[in-house]
Order: C-alpha cells, then sequence, then structure tokens
C-alpha cells in the first residue's frame, strides 16, 4: 500500500517496537554515512519507511524523518541540561542515540583537477572499518541514488578507485572535449610519483590482472555515485558488476588513450574554503532549527499549563457557584421553617468539610482579618521604630495584598484586580513611545554627578516655564522658587518637619487622600486635625460633601480647645476622592481665612491636567493676580497623575518663601532624584507639541470613556455616586449594602470585595465621616474593569441574598413568638406590611427621584442614584423568590447539574438536602 502522498501525524503515535525497528535501520553506519554525506536526504528515509513497510509497519518517509527529529531533539535536551525522567528513569533509547550521534563518521571534502571528491576520514582505533561506495546493496533498498553509500567493505590500501571514466568523442570539434580523468590509489595521501601536477586518465583493466567482473563505483565531481554513466563509453558492456568502473578486456588495442593535462593547483584552495564554509553555515542552520523547535516545543508546553489553570480556575468558580445556589436553597428552607436545622454532617462529611476549608486557605482565596491583638514591640528597635513599624492603614494592608496577587491575564487570571490604587494605566502607549526616542537617553557628566538638592538648574527652569503655560499665571515663574524631589509624598513630610513642630496640627477637610496622615506623622509625629465634610447638605450648602469657610472655623476652634496648635491648612484641588474643581472664589475665601489665622496653605494640585469634561475649567492658585499670602501659600504638582508617570517618581513645590525653599533644600538630600530621570523628566515637559496635540487630548478621551463605563455599570447597580469632572475616581455609596451602618461593616464589606478578588478603597481610609462610601479607580483596560465590576456584582448579590434571608428569619421567627389571635391578625397589620409602609414613607424622605435618563443629582448634578431601590424589602417571601428567579435566569447551573449527577458527585449533600425536604413536608 502505498503512502507517500498522504499525510499522517507527523512523527507520532508510534510503539516501541516500530521505534526499535527505525533505529534499526537508521543506526546503521552506512545509512549514517550516506546521512552525512547528501545534502537532500529525504530519499534514505523514504527507503528506511520501505524496509518499514515490508515488516509491517506503515509509515512514510516523512514520518520516519520527523521521528528521528523529534529524538534526536529529546536527546539533546537531555544531554545538555543532564535532566531525567520522571521518578529518577532515564530514556530508554538514550543509549542508542547517544552510540550513533557519537560514533557517526566524518566525510572529509577535497577537490582534484577542480573537481569535488568526498570520502570518509576513518575514525577510532588502528583496524576500525570505514565505509566506501560499493556496488553490493541491500535489496530492500534498490538501486541506489546519486550520492548514495550503501553498506559494503572498505578497499584494499593501494587500490585504484576511478573518479570519472569518460571516451574522447571521434570528432572533437562537435562535441567539446570533456575533462580528464584522474587514478589515484585510495587510502594514500599522495599521487603517483610519476606524474605529480599531472592528471592521468586511464579506462581499462589495470596490470594486476582483475578483468571482468571486477569493478569499483564510480564518485562524481560532487561526491555522488552512479553505477551507469551517462558519459562512460562501451556502457552496455561495462562488465555484470552493474557499474561503470574498470571494464574487462585483454587487448591493449581495446585500451583507450591516453590523456595528460597540466593541473591547477592555485584553485583548489579556494574551492575547499568556499566548501568548508558552505557546509559551516549549512550545520549552523540545522542547529538553529533545532534551537527553534526545542523553543517551539517548550511554548507549547507552556500554552497548556495555562490552559490547565484556566480550566482549573473555571473549575472552581463552577464548584463556588454551587454551593452558592445551594446556600439559597438550605437558607430558603431554613427561613421557611425556623423551627427546622440541618442534621448534623457525618463523620466523612465532615471531613470532607474540613479538607476544603484547607484547601481554601492553601489557595490564599481568603484572606484572614488582622488580629485584633497589639503587636508585640521589637527589641531591635526603639519606641519610634516600633511605632513606624507598626504603622499600617487601610489603603497600605489592601496594595500589600494586591502586590502578592497581582492580576495577569496570562500568568495569573485568578489575582487581584486593583480598583483602589490611584494611577492612570491607560496611556503607557503614548509614554513608553515617547520615553524612548533619542533625546531622552542623552547621558552627561553632570548628571552622573552630585546635583543641587534642589533639583538640576536645567528641570527646575523648564518647571517653571511649564507651570507658567498650564497654569496661566500672570507673570512668569522663577525657577529659584522651584523645588524637585521624588514625589508628592516626600514634600508632605519635608513641608511637615519644616512648617510644624512635633504634636502640632494640619488642618484637613475629609474625607481626603489618606496616606497623608503617614506622610506627616511618621517622620515629624505630626497629627491631622480633620474639617468632617457631610454627605447630607445642611445650612448654606449646595452640594454633598461641600467646604465652606464657616466649617474651617469650626475645625479650627475645635483643635484649638483640644490644645492642638494649628500651623498648616491643607487643601486639595481638584480633590481626592471627591472628584471636586473650587472655583476662585472659593479658594480665595479658603486663603483669606488662613491669612486671617496665619496657617501655611499647601495646594495640592497634582490632578489639574485631569480634567476630562470639557464643561469644567480649572484655575491654579498661581494664576491669581493677588495670592492673599504668597509668603505662607505653597503649591504642589508632579508628574504621576497628570502623566501616568507614577513610578518615575517626581514631585515639584513651587514657593515665594526664601526661606521655605532653603529649608527644603537641606531636606532634600534624602528625597532626591536621579539625574537621568530629571533630563528625561526635562525633555518631557519642553515638548508642548506633543502634550497638546497628543497626550492631553488623548488622555482625556480615553479618561471620560473608562469613566462613563464605571457610571453605567453603577447605575444599573442602582448606587449612587458623585457626578465630577476630574480625577481618576468615583466616590460611590454603598451604604444600603451594610447590614449596619458602622464602620466594621464598612471593613467587612471590603474585605468581602477582596476575598472575591477585587480591590476598593473604603471610606474608613479617607477618614469620611459616615460609613459606606468608597473610591471606585476607573483608568485601567477596559477588560480589567469588566472582570473587576462583574466580581463586585457578584459579591453585592450575595449581599443583597443575605440581608433579605436574615430579615425573612427575623420576621418569621418573630411571627412564631407573637401568634396573634384572628380578631388581632384582622385589626392589625402584618409585620410586611407595616415595612412596606414604613419603607414607603422613608423613601418619600430620602429617595431622590430621577429624570427621564433615571438618574438625577440631589442638587447641581452632585449625587445620582437611581429611582428603583437595589435591595427590596425583607418582609416577605415574594422578594425572596424574586432574587432566586433571577439568581437561575442568569446561571446555566440547573442545566448542567441534574438531580442524578448531582447525587453521584456529592452523596452527603445531597442526603441532607433530602432529609431537609422530607422534613419541611411533614
Amino acid at each position: 500500500m502505498d503512502f507517500r502522498g498522504k499525510k499522517y501525524e507527523r512523527g507520532s503515535n508510534w510503539s516501541d517496537p516500530e521505534v526499535v525497528e527505525l533505529l534499526q535501520l537508521w543506526s546503521d553506519e552506512s545509512v549514517q554515512m550516506e546521512l552525512e554525506s547528501c545534502l537532500r536526504n529525504q530519499h534514505v528515509f523514504n527507503r528506511i519507511a520501505e524496509v518499514l513497510r515490508e515488516k509491517g509497519i506503515h509509515r512514510t518517509g516523512d514520518q520516519c524523518r520527523e521521528k528521528i527529529k523529534k529524538m534526536k531533539l529529546e536527546y539533546r535536551r537531555i544531554k545538555d541540561n543532564q535532566k531525567t525522567l520522571r521518578g529518577g528513569r532515564t530514556w530508554k533509547f538514550y543509549e542508542v542515540m547517544e552510540r550513533v550521534l557519537t560514533n557517526r563518521p566524518s566525510i572529509a571534502y577535497s577537490s582534484l583537477g577542480g573537481s569535488v571528491i568526498a570520502h570518509q576520514v576513518l575514525q577510532g582505533a588502528p583496524g576500525v572499518e570505514g565505509y566506501h561506495l560499493h556496488p553490493q546493496h541491500h535489496p530492500a533498498f534498490g538501486s541506489p541514488p546519486p550520492g548514495a553509500f550503501i553498506f559494503g567493505h572498505p578497499p584494499k590500501l593501494g587500490e585504484l578507485m576511478e573518479i570519472k571514466c569518460e571516451e574522447v568523442d571521434s570528432d572533437p570539434c562537435m562535441t567539446p572535449e570533456p575533462p580528464p580523468e584522474l587514478m589515484y590509489p585510495i587510502g594514500s595521501g599522495e599521487e603517483p610519483e610519476g606524474d605529480r601536477g599531472l592528471g592521468l586518465e586511464l579506462d581499462g583493466t589495470m596490470g594486476d590482472g582483475r578483468g571482468e567482473g571486477q569493478a569499483e563505483a564510480s564518485i562524481s565531481p560532487s561526491g555522488f555515485s552512479e553505477r551507469n554513466m551517462a558519459c562512460s563509453s562501451g556502457a552496455g558492456a561495462g562488465g555484470s558488476g552493474g557499474g561503470s568502473g574498470f571494464r574487462g578486456g585483454s587487448s591493449l588495442g581495446s585500451l583507450p588513450r591516453l590523456r595528460k593535462r597540466r593541473r591547477v593547483g592555485r584553485g583548489r584552495e579556494p574551492l575547499d574554503e568556499a566548501l568548508v564554509r558552505f557546509l559551516s553555515s549549512q550545520r549552523a542552520v540545522e542547529e538553529r532549527f533545532l534551537a527553534l523547535e526545542e523553543c517551539r516545543l517548550q511554548r507549547e508546553a507552556e500554552a497548556e499549563q495555562r490552559r490547565a489553570q484556566m480550566e482549573q480556575r473555571r473549575a472552581e468558580m463552577e464548584r463556588q457557584h454551587e454551593f452558592r445556589m445551594f446556600s439559597v436553597f438550605t437558607h430558603m428552607v431554613s427561613a421557611l421553617r425556623p423551627d427546622l436545622s440541618p442534621p448534623p454532617l457525618s463523620r466523612r462529611g465532615r471531613a470532607r468539610q474540613e479538607e476544603e476549608e484547607e484547601e481554601e486557605e492553601e489557595r490564599g482565596g481568603l484572606y484572614p482579618r488582622p488580629s485584633s491583638d497589639p503587636p508585640r514591640a521589637s527589641p531591635y528597635l526603639s519606641s519610634r521604630g516600633n511605632q513606624i513599624r507598626n504603622f499600617e492603614t487601610i489603603l497600605q494592608e489592601g496594595y500589600t495584598m494586591y502586590h502578592a496577587d497581582k492580576h495577569d491575564e496570562d500568568k495569573n487570571p485568578s489575582g487581584i484586580i486593583n480598583l483602589g490604587t490611584s494611577e492612570n494605566k491607560l496611556c503607557f502607549d503614548l509614554l513608553s513611545k515617547r520615553l524612548t526616542q533619542s533625546d531622552m537617553f542623552q547621558i552627561d557628566p553632570p548628571l552622573l554627578q552630585y546635583p543641587d538638592w534642589k533639583g538640576h538648574s536645567f528641570l527646575r527652569e523648564e518647571i517653571a516655564r511649564f507651570l507658567t503655560y498650564y497654569c496661566k499665571t500672570p507673570a512668569p515663574l522663577k525657577a529659584d522658587n522651584v523645588l524637585v524631589v521624588n514625589g508628592c509624598g516626600s514634600l508632605f513630610s519635608s513641608l511637615a518637619a519644616v512648617l510644624c513642630d512635633p504634636e502640632d496640627g494640619i488642618l484637613i477637610p475629609t474625607p481626603f487622600y489618606g496616606v497623608i496622615t503617614g506622610d506627616v506623622l511618621l517622620y515629624s509625629s505630626v497629627r491631622l486635625v480633620h474639617v468632617h465634610l457631610d454627605s447630607q447638605m445642611s445650612g448654606s450648602d449646595e452640594r454633598p460633601f461641600q467646604l465652606t469657610v464657616e466649617k474651617l472655623e469650626k475645625g479650627l476652634e475645635d483643635a484649638k480647645q483640644e490644645g492642638i496648635s494649628v500651623r498648616v491648612m491643607i487643601l486639595i484641588n481638584p480633590h481626592n476622592p471627591l472628584g471636586e474643581i473650587y472655583t476662585p472664589t472659593e479658594m480665595k475665601d479658603f486663603l483669606e481665612f488662613a491669612k486671617r489665622h496665619e496657617l501655611h496653605a499647601i495646594v495640592d494640585e497634582v490632578y489639574m491636567l485631569s480634567v476630562f469634561d470639557e464643561s469644567a475649567t480649572f484655575h491654579s492658585v498661581l494664576s491669581f493676580n493677588k495670592i492673599p499670602d504668597p509668603q505662607r501659600t505653597h503649591v504642589m504638582w508632579g508628574i504621576s497623575k497628570d502623566f501616568a508617570a507614577s513610578g518615575l517618581r517626581v514631585g515639584t513645590l513651587y514657593s515665594e518663601n526664601k526661606h521655605v525653599i532653603d529649608a527644603l533644600g537641606q531636606m532634600a538630600y534624602f528625597h532626591g532624584v536621579p539625574g537621568t530621570t530629571q533630563h528625561q523628566v526635562a525633555h518631557l515637559l519642553h515638548d508642548r507639541d506633543w502634550i497638546n496635540q497628543v497626550y492631553l487630548q488623548t488622555n482625556r478621551a480615553r479618561l471620560k470613556a473608562s469613566r462613563q463605563y464605571i457610571t453605567s455599570e453603577l447605575n444599573s447597580l442602582n448606587i449612587p455616586y458623585l457626578d465630577r469632572p476630574a480625577g481618576f475616581y468615583i466616590w460611590a455609596d454603598f451604604r444600603k449594602f451594610l447590614r449596619e451602618e458602622t464602620f466594621e461593616e464598612e471593613i467587612a464589606l471590603w474585605r468581602q470585595f477582596l476575598n472575591n478578588k477585587v480591590l476598593l478603597s473604603c471610606g474608613k481610609a479617607f477618614e469620611c465621616s459616615k460609613p459606606g462610601w468608597f473610591r471606585i479607580i476607573f483608568t485601567d483596560k477596559t477588560y480589567r474593569l469588566q472582570l473587576g465590576m462583574q466580581r463586585l456584582r457578584e459579591v453585592l448579590d450575595d449581599r443583597n441574598l443575605d440581608n433579605q434571608l436574615d430579615g425573612l428569619k427575623k420576621s418569621s421567627q418573630s411571627e412564631i413568638k407573637t401568634k396573634p389571635s384572628p380578631s388581632e391578625d384582622k385589626k392589625k397589620p402584618s409585620q410586611s406590611e407595616e415595612r412596606r409602609s414604613l419603607g414607603k414613607s422613608e423613601d418619600k424622605k430620602t429617595a431622590v427621584h430621577s429624570g427621564p435618563d433615571h438618574a438625577l443629582d440631589c442638587s447641581n448634578d452632585d449625587i445620582v442614584e437611581d429611582t428603583l431601590q437595589s435591595a427590596p424589602s425583607t418582609g416577605g417571601l415574594d422578594s425572596l423568590i424574586g432574587v432566586l428567579r433571577q439568581q437561575i435566569r442568569s446561571s446555566d447551573w440547573l442545566e448542567r447539574n441534574t438531580p442524578e449527577l448531582f447525587a453521584h458527585e456529592n452523596p452527603e449533600v445531597f442526603e441532607v438536602f433530602n432529609k431537609l425536604i422530607e422534613r419541611s413536608k411533614e
């Protein structure tokens, strides 16, 4: 059966006996000789396949070649890495491959008379037999093709081998004279002594008496052998051996004439060198091909491993979903019959439950709650060192957990999605392209030397021009008033050190960026005095969380009554986390307040270019024609937010107070920026065309699109939020998902988000006055935002269900305890009716009605809220049934899990469920 032309799997599905038969043919030394000598050796594997088919092994030549190639790759991998298989076993074919590839005969090439010949270089100890061209061959291989080295015995030393035989045509004018032939003794490294420099052509029998039937194979100038030379005269009578070597004849008249010519020795060396280069390049190409093949196999193995991890993750998610669905049914049954309690698990069930809990802990799926016990003091640290060591905020805790289990689409798809850290991850393509241009990689000697600790002069001058342009200052800013350090956190720490004494206070409205607490406390022992802003409007407030001078006055007065000396006030504009943009009038009022009380005003404007709404306008303090107290007003800015480069760590401060700049310059020794980074930032800020025409337009468009996606998700979840035009975040109200309005319950919800692998920032981290508010970052790739909101939605659905089940269970228990008489039932409304009426009355007081777009602010588009309440009343069974129907519609769990399959996979759980059903029927 002919398999040529048909496609089969490349070199796979070989059994061990088939591999043994293949190796026996391939490892033959004559076959190895032929493979080494041929540039195109497919015909060798075709003949091997024919021999295998005679033995009942139906393989093609391509499959044989691919199998040998894979075995050579495996041999090289094991030999190079010195690896063994699992269990310490070695590869069964390693010794065979080692023997064949180590003892493979080498072929040397040389040229004679302008022609190239190939002969074997004998290896090993004396007496080891080599191989040569011979007319005898394996019968299964048929007629050898050009260049074939078939099984034979070496010729004796001194025997002559014909290189090429031709007869001179009788008409030299019609046919060009062929090149002369050369006879030389095999095994000797010399030519006939009497003919050095001459080529001798001879055709016929030699003087040693051997004639008919005594023949040797011919070698063509390219190193190939042919049994019948077309150019040879008397081809029909070339001897019974089938070769074109010496033809029998006893008469000297039958001998052709001898021709002599002068050999050209100078052309031999360049040809040898060219041949060596060609063979070397061919070997290099083969090695490169093998290396690429090994890399391809490695990549396929890695891809298979990633697919296995994804399948494992999918199975875990399905298992968790099944458990949630089963919990829904068990809670429903227990809520309907509160006197029923599930029977205790069997010993096998308890053991299985413990194993599952241990596996969950090993996977790290649940993050343990921090211990309530105070951490022990280290004997190696001072009291201040222990205070710094034990200082950890909620923001730092979540950030640490995120870095321990960071999401990666390929390597860690089940990792944590970070929607809590304020970073712009939307413009990496723009920044990477700009920062890798040629002007960014200039290294001058000053960049590698100690700089001015305030920053290199070229950077401070560029920052002064940049702020003058984008802050729209009435006059150019001075570079001497600019300070550069490694981030705005270092600026807060340094300012607290030079403006305050230990235990002094800094006035700051809440909520605020919570990291500032550690910035001013750890180095300088300065405390923050909070001015609490509320979401509920009161007095002259026009919007939620509105800051007024009256609130600042009250906060300062409360601090004085507590004996706190307030020296500084911090204003964040645009605000973090509210996204608020203060008007010029409001900022002037705040600065006038600071001037009256002789307070330094630190104005943080790090988000001044991150305003994505065209209708909103940001006004910097530096744009004022007259600042109320310029000697106590210090403006802060950095590239972390506006230029999406939080990793470069560059923050700058502008102040008209020379004493403050000098003091901060002393502190800047500890917070310096590398010279190469300063060079890059200076060139980045200098490129106004790229900033205005490329970066800012693209950045604002991407900010707006990402924020629109998050707000649409919040609207679908009926979650209120502040609608603000700046920043990377949305301040959202999750209070209706809390079982009770306490910060403990808020942190519990935050940990539940974190356990479901999505990180948010809770209001407690920003010192918010009321629990339930969360900050959501939207400056990330779309697929991560989608995955993060999906995980957030899962937690909120579970929360809704748990809250409703708890309310239903409490109402059922209260109904069983009271058991009113029928007459009382007619007089008194049911608890569910009372709760519905109470809910309606409360909704009338607190609900914010929406317009046609189902989203409206309570005042000036501030808090966006849907008219529909996300959590229905917990007083009746209808709400629970509605939630269950929604869960069933959104899942194909019932289609994929029949009762028979569930009983087979979870017999203990199915038994418990059946008992519950039977008891409920009774």
